[in-house]
Order: structure tokens, then sequence, then C-alpha cells
């Protein structure tokens, strides 16, 4: 049961909510870097918010939310994108993150770790649609608390949040209350039964258990279980098109000065190398391919 997110709806109370728990994902992103333990708990937090708010959001995009600061933390990064066609892994959501730090990271608040920062949320929809990102200032005492805020001042939708990470899990709840007419009293009940929740009940009950735990008294409906993934997005193609956009020049250039390009993915560590050989097929691609056009015209 783990890996999965568990939505589920409060018809009477006009308030949905969801369920992430990562074990294999989150082990996969630990496994590519040696992330000290404050920030294993943010990007852990991070990547189960990021999975929670696309649940929430009917698209096939994704969603990222990015945290910079001028503290210890100085960047972090979670990717969530839904996938409305699963491949074979069949894991309707994939997810990736990072993280860059400098020295000692300090347990504590978010000021405390990020300094002064900003909490950035993009939302890019994919082919067609336009992409939206919102920022705002980095407040509250945990990532929680920031994310509540954000919601709260920029969709007008009342949400509460509860994340949890240790070293080899990483959970998290979500309540919303949804537009419409719904009863304060239902929405200010259920908050409250799901505060009692503990961080050793997320990482350690299975979903059932902790939302009978929670609300076996209240009238819910369970959605399908959906399958989270780690997956990274990068490829060789597509670095390719990012040395197209240098251009042959000054690409050249640099093949001249160094010997060959050296490219690391910062969310997965997987290098790609490129020599002159490589550089020359890549820009004769375009050439060809610019050729046939001016033949078609």
């Amino acid at each position: 049961m783990k890996d999965t997110l568990q939505r589920f709806l409060f018809e009477q109370a006009n308030v949905r909510g969801e369920l992430v728990q990562l074990e294999d994902s989150w082990r996969a992103v630990l496994e590519r870097h040696d992330y000290p333990v404050p920030v294993r708990q943010m990007l852990g937090q991070a990547l189960v918010a990021a999975n929670l708010l696309a649940a929430t959001m009917k698209f096939e995009g994704s969603i990222t939310l990015q945290i910079r600061g001028d503290g210890p933390i100085s960047l972090l990064i979670a990717d969530c994108s839904p996938q409305s066609r699963p491949g074979e892994d069949q894991s309707a959501y994939h997810i990736r993150g990072m993280a860059s730090w400098q020295g000692e990271v300090p347990d504590g608040d978010l000021a405390g770790r990020f300094g002064s920062g900003q909490l950035a949320i993009t939302i890019d929809p994919g082919t067609g649609g336009k992409r939206y990102q919102g920022i705002v200032v980095l407040s509250g005492n945990s990532l929680a608390d920031a994310i509540d805020d954000y919601l709260e001042r920029s969709e007008q939708l009342p949400t509460r949040m509860w994340l949890a990470v240790d070293g080899s899990q990483a959970a998290g709840l979500l309540l919303q209350r949804l537009p419409g007419n719904g009863d304060n009293d239902d929405w200010q009940r259920l908050t409250m039964l799901a505060g009692t929740i503990t961080d050793e009940e997320l990482l350690g009950l299975p979903g059932e258990r902790i939302l009978h735990r929670l609300f076996h008294e209240e009238d819910r409906r369970l959605f399908d279980l959906q399958p989270i993934a780690f997956h990274c997005h990068c490829s060789r193609e597509r670095l390719a098109n990012a040395l197209r956009s240098l251009g042959h020049t000054e690409v050249t250039a640099i093949i001249a000065e160094q010997g060959q390009i050296e490219a690391d993915c910062q969310f997965c560590n997987q290098r790609y190398l490129f020599d002159a050989v490589d550089v020359e097929q890549i820009f004769a691609a375009d050439s060809v391919l610019q050729q046939g056009s001016d033949q078609l015209h």
C-alpha cells in the first residue's frame, strides 16, 4: 500500500481529502544524493506536498514546488507529473526532487533552514495550456503552514496539510474545503480530527487504518488508489536540444577549450557526455532538416 495516493470525499461536509504515502519512490530520491537529515526532511515533505497538490488539480502537465532562500538551504525543488495514461510501470504520478545547501543545516523552523526566502508553485498544464506561477514570501514555522497560507491566498480555498518524513518513508494528509455552501462546523470538526494524527501514524500505519482512526464516524467515499513512482524527465535528446539553442559557434568553442561537454542532471545524477563528433552530428541533423525544408518550398 506504499507509494500510493488515496483520495476521499466527505460528501455531506463539502470537503475533500488526500493521503500520500511514499516508500520506494522516496528511497529512489535519497539513493541519488547524500543529503543531511534536515535537508532530507524538507525535501521529503516537499515531494509529498507536490503530490498532494497535483491530485487536487485536473491536468496532464506538472506541478513544481520551489523554495529559494539565503540560508543554509538555498534551493529546493519538488516536481510531480500526473500521468493520464500510465506507462509500463503503471504509475499514475511521477515525482522527482533535489536540493542545494551549504554548511551545516540546523533543525528547526523554515527561517532557520532557508533564511529569508520565497515559495513558488508552478503549474504547467502541458501542450496547449498556459503556464502559471504563484510566488509568495516563505512564512510560517513549517512547510505545511507555508503551503496552507499560499493556497488560502491564491485559491481562497481553506486547506490544511500534515507532512511527515523519516529515512525510509514520507507521508502526508490534506483536507480542502470545496467551493459551495458547506457548513463551517463540519470543516472545523474534520480539521480538528485530522490534527490528532501523529508523524508515527502517518509513516507507520496503512492508509485504510489512518482514515478509519481519524474519520470512522464520518460519511466518506474512497476513490481507487493511484500508484506513485520516481521518474526523471532528463534525456540525452533534451540536452542535445539545449546545445542547439546555444548555437554551433558557441558549442564548438566549448569543445575546443574543454575537449568535451559534460552535463549532470541535478535530479537523478545521470551524467551525459558530448564530444566533437556528437556535436557535429547534432548540428548536421539540423542542417539536413533545413535543406529538406528549403527544397519543399
